[in-house]
């Protein structure tokens, strides 16, 4: 068992409630990232199955002429709108506590803990089943973090940014890269929250 995966966060995306779709300038960053992933042998690409996700795999697909496979457990936390006629304030404040309180289950989507324990078992189950082999995963900004903060430990998080706990909800910009590597041994961070190749 040995895999590289490259998880990608969503491009930017319409600011509203529900399932919202990527803006003009996410399509751009979605197809800045696409072009990357063409110098690299991707065999794989799997995605989260809220739009944002869906739309920016979508475009790294085409360019690389693979199809996409939705995975519910790449699906964010929780989503705004998944409670009927929530406003983004109150969206905030139940995140906000599931991020400072990781074992908290909020009324709807998964505590932090639950959400990175998702993402780490669909990594492992993928290295099981495609061993050898380099992929994609297009999912959330905060998906990833819930997976890094439950998988290494807070020193090691903090060697790549200060007080990286505190300050996770704003580490992971749209269409950024992090790089991991899976083996029977684990996981390894080989990069996190690439954007060099956003930059024109």
């Amino acid at each position: 068992m040995n895999t590289i995966f490259y998880m990608v966060r969503h491009a930017i995306k319409e600011r509203n409630r529900g399932d919202v779709s990527i803006t003009a300038e996410g399509v751009e960053q979605a197809d800045l990232t696409a072009r990357l992933f063409m110098d690299i042998p991707i065999s794989r690409i799997f995605c989260s199955p809220l739009n944002r996700a869906k739309q920016t795999a979508d475009m790294i697909g085409q360019a690389l002429q693979l199809p996409i496979v939705e995975d519910f457990r790449l699906r964010e936390r929780a989503n705004w709108g998944d409670l009927p006629d929530q406003t983004f304030d109150q969206f905030v404040e139940i995140w906000d506590r599931c991020t400072k309180e990781r074992d908290f289950s909020p009324p709807f989507g998964d505590s932090a803990s639950q959400a990175g324990d998702r993402l780490s078992s669909c990594l492992k189950e993928l290295s099981c089943q495609y061993s050898q082999e380099c992929m994609v995963i297009v999912t959330h900004g905060g998906l990833i973090t819930d997976f890094l903060i439950n998988e290494f430990p807070e020193e090691a998080l903090n060697g790549i940014h200060p007080n990286f706990i505190n300050e996770q909800s704003h580490l992971i910009s749209e269409c950024s890269i992090t790089k991991i590597n899976c083996t029977s041994e684990g996981f390894r961070l080989i990069y996190f929250a690439e954007t060099a190749h956003l930059r024109k």
